[in-house]
C-alpha cells in the first residue's frame, strides 16, 4: 500500500479533540463545555460541516489563509470513551502526541479560570484517562477549562454539578468559552507554550 504522507510528515498539525457527550441531554451542560470550545474554534477557523468519522463528527482545514492545518474532533463514544475516538484519529493522522490539544472541563478550577499545560494527572476525569488508554499516554497537550466544584466530594453531587444546566448566566458561559477559544489557537498558531 503506497503511503500518502513522507516519514515525518502529517495531513495537519494539530488535531483538536474536543471533550464532551452527544445528545441534546448533554448539550448546555458544563461537562461539555469542550464540545462548545471545539464549535466555537471550528467556527473562528470556517472549517466545513463536521462529518462522521473516527466514531466522532470530524473537519479539518487551515485556522486561516497559510495558517496552520488543524482538525477538529468531537468524539461521540461519550466521554468515558473517548480514546476510542481521538487514538484512531491520531493514528491516521500521523501525529505525535504533543500535537494532540484536548479541550475539556475542569472542576478543579473555579467556574472562569483557564489553565493549559502538558501531560499532567487525570484527576479522576473518566474523559482523560480513556484518552491516557487512546492515545497511550497522558501527555497530549490540554486546555483545562474551570467550571467548579460544588460544596461536596459526594460523587452524586459532584455528577448533577457537571451533567447539570449552568448555574452562571449565559453571558458568563460564553465568555468562559472565548477565553478557553482564545487559549487554544494561541496554542495551535504558536504564540503560546501550552
Amino acid at each position: 500500500m503506497r503511503r500518502l504522507f513522507g516519514a515525518g510528515s502529517a495531513p495537519v498539525d494539530w488535531l483538536v479533540v474536543g471533550l464532551g457527550n452527544p445528545g441534546e441531554r448533554y448539550a448546555r451542560t458544563p461537562h461539555n463545555v469542550g464540545f462548545t470550545v471545539a464549535d466555537e474554534l471550528a467556527r473562528r477557523w470556517e472549517l466545513p460541516r463536521a462529518k462522521q468519522k473516527y466514531a466522532g463528527l470530524f473537519t479539518d482545514g487551515r485556522t486561516g489563509p497559510g495558517g496552520p492545518r488543524v482538525a477538529v474532533l468531537w468524539p461521540q463514544t461519550y466521554m468515558n470513551d473517548a480514546g476510542n475516538s481521538a487514538g484512531p484519529a491520531r493514528g491516521a493522522l500521523h501525529l505525535e502526541l504533543d500535537r494532540v490539544l484536548v479541550l475539556h472541563d475542569e472542576i478543579d478550577l473555579p467556574f472562569g479560570e483557564v489553565r493549559t499545560r502538558t501531560g499532567g494527572g487525570l484527576a479522576g476525569h473518566n474523559g482523560l484517562k480513556s484518552l491516557r488508554r487512546g492515545l497511550g499516554s497522558p501527555d497530549f497537550v490540554r486546555v483545562r477549562i474551570g467550571v467548579g466544584r460544588p460544596d461536596s466530594t459526594d460523587p452524586d453531587i459532584v455528577s448533577a454539578h457537571v451533567l447539570g444546566r449552568w448555574k452562571e448566566t449565559p453571558d458568563e458561559v460564553r465568555g468562559l468559552v472565548e477565553r478557553a477559544a482564545e487559549a487554544a489557537e494561541r496554542i495551535v498558531l504558536g504564540e503560546a507554550a501550552p
